[in-house]
Parts: C-alpha cells; sequence; structure tokens
C-alpha cells in the first residue's frame, strides 16, 4: 500500500449544477490535505427556464452547456474516478433533465449525479464543517436558486436535515414576477418562507445549536451589503437584516436595486433571498449568522476524500436500512456472497473488471432485497422497489437509488423489461447482467441455509448462462441437484422465468 506522505499529488474537482449558477472547485490532494486550487463560478439561471410542465427551455440548457464547456477546458486530463459533478434543485425538478445530461455528456466526459435534497443538504453541512473549527454546534442555512437546506449537526455528522422547495430564483419568479418591488410582495414572501418552515421549526429549536453559520451565493451577498453598511465583522443579524430590508423596498423595481457592496449579478435575486432569510431568522428565532465559504463543492470534494481513506457512508445506510426493516440479515449476507461469486465469474465476459461501481450497486441490492418484507410478502419485490426510490439514503444520488429499486423490482416473478426507468449514468446493457446475478443469487440461496450455497460455477457463453458444481472434494459435482430436488425446482420456475424473458438458463 502507499504511504499517504510519498503518494503522488492528485487533481480533484467537484461542480455543482445550482439552480442559478454553475461552481467548480479544483484542488489538489497532497498526501493526507486537500488544497484549494482554483473556484470557478458562471450564473446560468437555469431555474429560471422551467415551463409550467416543468420542462427547461432550449435558451437555459444551452446557457449550462455553454458553461460546462468552460468547465471542461479546466479539467482536461483529470481522471473520471477525481471530477465529481452534482446537480440540484432545478434538475431535479425538471421533467427533461435527461436531455440536458445527455447533451452534456458530448462537452464534459464525466458522470452527472442528480442528488435528493436531503442529500444536498448533508453534503452542503460536510463542505461547512471541514471549512469551520469542529468544536461547536451547528446550525447550517443554505439559500440555493430553487430550495433553501436547513442542517444541524456536531463535527461531521449531520443530524437533523431538511430541504424546503424554496429558493431565490423560484421565489424572484413568483412573488416579483413582474419586476415591481414593494413592501407588500416583499411582505408576502417572506411570510411564504415562515410558513414553509412552520411544521419543521419546533424540531430544529428543540435540536439546538451553538452558533448559526450560512454559505453559497445569497447569504454571501447579504453579507457583502452587511458590510459595505458599515458592519466590518460581516455577522447578519436580525436588526441588520431589517436595516438592509427597509432600503430595499424603497427601490419600485428589481432593476433599479442599487445597494451598496451588492454585485451587479445578484441583484435580480437579491429581494427574494433576503426575504427567504427573514422568514427563516424569525421561524427558527436566529439571533445572528456567520458565514462559511464551504458549501455543496467542498462537501463532494472532502466526501470524495472519505471514501478512499474512512468508513463509507453508504455502506452505513445500506446497513441501518436493513435493521430498520427487519430485514434477515444472515440471509441476505448469504445472497450477497453468492451474488458477488457470480459477479466474479461474469465479470471478464462483460468486461467489467475496472467497473467497481456495479459490484457495489449489486451488493448493496442483495443486502436490501427483501426490505419490503416489512410491508407485506405479497408483491414484496415492488415494496422494496418503492422503499428504495424514495426513502432519504445519505451517501446515494437519485440514480444510484433508482438502479438499486431496479435491482430489487426485478429479483423475483415475470422479467417486465418494459418496466425498466430511463437512466443517464448506467446503461441498460449493465444492468440486465445485474439483475441476472442477483436473481440466480437468491434462488441459489432460497432454501435459506445456514451457510450460503458455495462453489457454484457460473460459464456463459454467447447468451446462454449456465450453472453447475464446482467442488473437486465433494461428492455434490454431479448430483448437487438430486440431492436438493426443491433447488432443482425453483431452477427450473427461474428458467422458465427467463424463457419468457427472451434469456436463456441451464444447468446440470
Amino acid at each position: 500500500m502507499t504511504d499517504a506522505k510519498t503518494e503522488q499529488p492528485r487533481d480533484v474537482a467537484a461542480i455543482d449544477l445550482g439552480s442559478n449558477s454553475f461552481h467548480m472547485v479544483v484542488a489538489k490532494v497532497i498526501g493526507q490535505d486537500l488544497h484549494i486550487v482554483s473556484r470557478h463560478k458562471q450564473r446560468v439561471r437555469m431555474a429560471s427556464g422551467l415551463d409550467e410542465f416543468n420542462n427547461l427551455d432550449n435558451v437555459s440548457i444551452t446557457r449550462g452547456l455553454d458553461c460546462l464547456a468552460m468547465f471542461a477546458e479546466r479539467l482536461q486530463g483529470f481522471d473520471a474516478d477525481n471530477v465529481r459533478i452534482a446537480a440540484t434543485h432545478t434538475l431535479r425538478q425538471a421533467s427533461n433533465a435527461h436531455v440536458f445530461i445527455e447533451r452534456a455528456r458530448d462537452i464534459l466526459p464525466f458522470p452527472i449525479e442528480i442528488i435528493p435534497g436531503i442529500e444536498e443538504a448533508r453534503l452542503i453541512f460536510l463542505g461547512v464543517a471541514h471549512t469551520q473549527p469542529k468544536a461547536n454546534r451547528k446550525l447550517v442555512i443554505d439559500i440555493g436558486g430553487g430550495s433553501t437546506e436547513l442542517i444541524v449537526g456536531q463535527g461531521f455528522e449531520a443530524e437533523l436535515v431538511n430541504s424546503t422547495e424554496m429558493g431565490c430564483v423560484s421565489f424572484n419568479k413568483y412573488f416579483f414576477h413582474d419586476g415591481k418591488l414593494s413592501a407588500k410582495n416583499f411582505a408576502l414572501a417572506q411570510l411564504a418562507a415562515e410558513q414553509r418552515l412552520e411544521a419543521l421549526a419546533k424540531n430544529y429549536k428543540k435540536s439546538g445549536w451553538e452558533q448559526a453559520i450560512g454559505s453559497s451565493g445569497t447569504i454571501k451577498a447579504i453579507r457583502e451589503v452587511v458590510m459595505a453598511l458599515g458592519h466590518d465583522d460581516g455577522v447578519i443579524t436580525n436588526k441588520r437584516l431589517a436595516e438592509i430590508a427597509e432600503k430595499l423596498i424603497c427601490f419600485k423595481t428589481i432593476d433599479s436595486i442599487a445597494l451598496p457592496g451588492l454585485p451587479e449579478e445578484r441583484r435580480a435575486v437579491f429581494a427574494s433571498g433576503i426575504a427567504i432569510l427573514c422568514g427563516v431568522f424569525n421561524a427558527l428565532h436566529i439571533d445572528k449568522l456567520h458565514f462559511s465559504d464551504g458549501a455543496l463543492r467542498e462537501g463532494l470534494l472532502y466526501e470524495s476524500e472519505e471514501r478512499f481513506r474512512h468508513s463509507d457512508i453508504r455502506l452505513r445506510t445500506t446497513e441501518n436500512l436493513a435493521k430498520k426493516h427487519r430485514v434477515d440479515l444472515e440471509h441476505a449476507e448469504h445472497v450477497k456472497k453468492t451474488a458477488t461469486s457470480l459477479y466474479k465469474q461474469a465479470a471478464e465476459h462483460f468486461g467489467w473488471k475496472k467497473k467497481t461501481s456495479l459490484r457495489t450497486l449489486l451488493e448493496w441490492s442483495a443486502l436490501l432485497h427483501e426490505v419490503g418484507l416489512s410491508i407485506s410478502y405479497q408483491a414484496f419485490h415492488r415494496h422494496s422497489a418503492y422503499l428504495l426510490q424514495h426513502t432519504n439514503m445519505p451517501g446515494f444520488n437519485q440514480e444510484q437509488q433508482t438502479v438499486l429499486a431496479t435491482l430489487v423490482r426485478f429479483q423475483r416473478k415475470a422479467l417486465k423489461l418494459h418496466e425498466m426507468p430511463h437512466l443517464t449514468m448506467y446503461k441498460k446493457k449493465q444492468l440486465l447482467p445485474l439483475i441476472a446475478i442477483l436473481r440466480l443469487a437468491i434462488t441459489l440461496n432460497g432454501q435459506r441455509n445456514e451457510e450460503a450455497l458455495s462453489n457454484v460455477r457460473l460459464t456463459i457463453k454467447g447468451d446462454e448462462w449456465h450453472l453447475d458444481y464446482d467442488d473437486a472434494d465433494s461428492d455434490l459435482d454431479s448430483n448437487w441437484l438430486q440431492n436438493n430436488k426443491l433447488l432443482h425446482a425453483d431452477l427450473t420456475t427461474e428458467k422458465a422465468y427467463w424463457d419468457n424473458a427472451g434469456w436463456q438458463l441451464s444447468f446440470s
């Protein structure tokens, strides 16, 4: 193993595809340290391109792609494993997000992850935590273009996490759509923010925090105005917010806003951002708010390094979900062990040697394939799929959850492959063999014995998959199915499902 002290420096990057702006941070990993090399930001206003059917218009898609083309110049020569790209609220909402992602792939040859709001919040907290003193308990607030994230935690662990659909672009579109600014529409926007937080506020106040910290562009812009008004410490307080709001509503239109310290590119969404933050202050009874440079992109970078050196949060998520739904963990481990063995045997045929993410997704699906039993045995594979698609799973992006849901959805019964969802990071031809492997692993462990059925050999020739028993020290070599008539019956039933789907399975 290479010593971290002698390891060659490595270039890494993270990109945040936000609703208002795209951000990129580039860093160098030297030993155990992460050194930020450069930051890049482009205002793209993606959220403003959503129509009434949540489709992105071509103009906003083009703005986003033009920005990615600039980022691509900086990332030439970067290894795919060293670049993470996360898309947030607008691409979560967009019905045609796949169009943008497919076109982006031709410009920037790195996978784009659409992450759930809760996952976005967790990563924001991680980015702030790594750039702030570790000691105290924090409330982190991030007001983006389409959503606002609120997180309470300590150290690097987020404990109370929420993402609320209110952002400076979406609020601007709704409350200031005609470009007019008044005390009335500002008050309506602030009240709407307070109402969005009404159901959450009690838990946050009960949880408590020692320091409130804001991150990202909206709060950074407010801080700059606070400082320009003579408050050199840059701390945002209720009194200072009220002072800014009072000055703000003296302007009659959004375009005429001219506050000291306000960057030109933030003017269009500044009133909505102030209204949201005023609502957050009132709802959570915040006294003062400090600013942190750390945000989602830093969280992406630091977690990427955590995954090389520390326990994977996704493993903890998987184990916790299995326990929560009372999964038979011993049986799940047997299925996982068999699935891993079959994967290794199939890897050369499918050219999977370097695609470790496929194996990991297969193993997680094996551990979680029975979570739906906590709801009902009837159609439990569909219940399992629903849970994995819609449960908050820290560490997973939306597509990874969709892949897990797809694998467990097709673990048993008829292979209705026309129901497979459209994916962008993974291809259907990659998932079909994983579905086959998981089904075989479950079938081979259908008797729920004390030990996993090992030494099953998988041979793939063309489209045919063949199973036999491979153990030179065992008498079961030629009689393994005769000695287990129930397993033979289960495999025969499974073969019938394969036949109906146009797949080929044989065993001897």
